[in-house]
């Protein structure tokens, strides 16, 4: 176990890092640690039930697995798609499908019972890079997020142009193209509403886009944050939705009162920005009470904060490398940590 640390800037010690503001390490009743993959982590997802966990590597592989003993292992699985691996998502009423988006315009549908591909989409050559995918989760329908790239030096320039594309998850087939206006920027993040009819994207510009998907329409939007947005997710009773921005800012925006900040923190001692695409996308998760927010991090640890609490919040126990993907069990306390040490971790909290 690493000495007690505080969080500020990154120092040149292995990774820990120190300064003001103290987070107590979370109180864990168990941990798993799964190694089967062999470059840093990209992604990482309970399904539906929480049963099953899908990890996805710079290694141009999807790991399906278990963590739980009582679980059958029937369904593990490694799938390879020879290119790196952007997003990830299980459909959202079963744990039968998962969807897996990568880097050169490629959508597989794996069906973990039938171990295979059973489709595989192309989004069209002018938008290669598949940056999320998301499950309606009343419809057989998905959405994907889709980037054009560009010339640029840096990584927000290098993604380029954004396209959002509704899928049939019946048929396989595109549905309709929403609209984001000419030459949009890239959408980063994507979330659906508790019954599907509305649809959030977050965009390098620093924007929210709110979509009806009945109409097929954008009903507002407005600009969120000074840099891009990583990261959105729809808050627990769904009166407010949460934004990462690239710049490590946090905030949780009334969507009674739009543009309304409820609630905010300023997590950039973790998130400080890289270039490299392997760790820049930073990414949130909410627990299953929308209680406690767990955020990616540059440091071996990643920070829990209490939503509303008077806690400033707790740390994970540490990987050895930079946490890069994150996630919570959808009904218990036990959530996910994906790691630039090639490792995914399932911790339990007491």
């Amino acid at each position: 176990m690493r000495k007690r640390c505080s969080y500020a800037n990154l120092e040149e010690n292995g990774g820990e890092v120190y300064g003001e503001e103290y987070f107590s390490e979370v109180q864990v009743e168990h941990q798993e640690t799964f190694l089967g993959h062999t470059s840093p982590i990209s992604r990482c997802r309970f399904s539906a039930s929480g049963n099953n966990i899908a990890s996805a590597s710079l290694d141009g592989t999807v790991r399906i697995w278990t963590y739980d003993t009582s679980t059958p292992v029937s369904r593990n699985a490694t799938i390879y798609c020879g290119t790196e691996i952007l997003s990830l998502d299980w459909e959202c009423k079963s744990d039968r499908l998962l969807l897996i988006g990568t880097s050169d315009g490629c959508i597989k549908a794996w069906n973990v019972d039938a171990k295979r591909v059973v489709c595989d989409l192309n989004t069209t050559e002018a938008f290669p890079s598949v940056l999320d995918i998301k499950c309606s989760p009343v419809e057989p329908i998905f959405v994907s997020a889709a980037a054009s790239g560009g010339a640029g030096s840096n990584y927000i320039d290098h993604l380029g142009f954004a396209s959002l594309t509704v899928w049939n998850m019946k048929t396989w087939k595109a549905m309709t193209v929403l609209p984001l206006g000419e030459d949009p920027p890239a959408i980063t993040s994507l979330c659906f509403n508790h019954n599907g009819k509305i649809l959030a994207a977050s965009a390098v510009d620093g924007m929210i886009h709110m979509f009806d998907m009945s109409a097929g329409l954008q009903i507002t939007g407005w600009p969120a944050h000074d840099s891009s947005i990583s990261s959105i997710l729809f808050g627990p009773d769904e009166t407010s939705i949460f934004s990462l921005g690239c710049d490590g800012k946090i905030f949780e925006w009334s969507l009674q009162n739009q543009g309304q900040i409820l609630w905010s923190r300023d997590c950039s001692r973790f998130c400080y920005p890289l270039n490299d695409s392997k760790y820049c996308r930073h990414e949130m998760a909410l627990d299953a009470n929308g209680r406690r927010l767990l955020v990616t991090s540059s440091s071996f640890r990643a920070p829990i904060y209490q939503v509303h609490g008077h806690l400033s919040g707790w740390r994970t126990l540490p990987h050895g490398a930079p946490i890069t993907a994150v996630d919570w069990h959808p009904t218990l306390p036990i959530f996910l940590t994906g790691s630039a040490d090639n490792s995914v971790r399932v911790t339990s909290l007491s």
